[in-house]
């Protein structure tokens, strides 16, 4: 059956955002942030498909799908965005010679920046409309894919409360030093981590330190990794559609 969706355009933090539903009564809150030079819509479709492959997600989750604040430029329908600015020369440079790129001591400034404007978006919409009720954290999933995925991790590990969940999609291991120490925060947490096993640009060993590092501090982690490079195959669009049942009590 398809399902009517109701999509949104709303602004909170300073960043625009997409708000796509079919609940009417949400009992959590996902939400997904695109990666480097993808458009705001880029993850669109994965809410879209897990609300229509879902009864229960259907029924009582609300996606958000944030917009980086950076242009790169683009084309009407397709404008490229950055939630950072990165060293294109340096990876095009690694990518050459087929070397790995570790980004364990890299700490982008915009993090701190970056860190309460999601947390604007979900004080917003956590308020439920229609209901004097106010989702817990425990109730909100945050997420994304590569970059969008260095973001909500460094979110999870340096927010006072953390969420109740955290997708990391091809993501690396960022910051050493300050999510080490932080990574305690993330006890208890349910973390899905995927990985490509050929991945170019995000290099598979980075993924498997991140793991160990998360695991290490007592996170729930399901560790996901697949042959082929950086992308979101089929077995991670099953386990993050996992992820939202176990959190909805399944």
């Amino acid at each position: 059956m398809t399902r009517s969706l109701s999509t949104i355009l709303r602004e909170a933090g300073g960043l625009e955002y997409r708000r796509i539903t079919a609940a009417t009564h949400p009992t959590l809150l996902v939400l997904l942030c695109h990666g480097y030079g993808a458009p705001g819509t880029d993850l669109v479709p994965i809410g879209e498909e897990l609300i229509q492959a879902s009864s229960r997600v259907a029924e009582e989750v609300v996606f958000l799908f944030p917009e980086a604040p950076l242009s790169l430029g683009g084309f009407p329908g397709f404008e490229q965005r950055a939630w950072w600015q990165i060293d294109i020369a340096a990876l095009e440079l690694a990518l050459a010679r087929g070397e790995a790129r570790d980004r364990k001591g890299e700490c982008p400034r915009e993090l701190d920046d970056l860190r309460p404007r999601l947390s604007a978006i979900l004080d917003r919409e956590r308020q439920i409309e229609g209901e004097d009720t106010t989702l817990p954290m425990d109730r909100v999933i945050v997420g994304g894919f590569s970059q969008g995925a260095m973001l909500t991790t460094d979110f999870v590990l340096r927010s006072e409360t953390a969420p109740g969940g955290l997708a990391l999609l091809s993501g690396t291991l960022l910051c050493e030093d300050v999510w080490r120490e932080a990574a305690p925060r993330a006890k208890g947490v349910r973390i899905l981590q995927s990985h490509g096993r050929q991945d170019p640009l995000l290099p598979f060993f980075a993924a498997e330190e991140l793991r160990s590092i998360l695991a290490g501090a007592g996170a729930d982690v399901r560790f996901v990794p697949f042959e082929g490079q950086h992308e979101i195959p089929l077995p991670v669009f099953v386990a993050l559609r996992d992820l939202l049942h176990a959190s909805l009590g399944e």
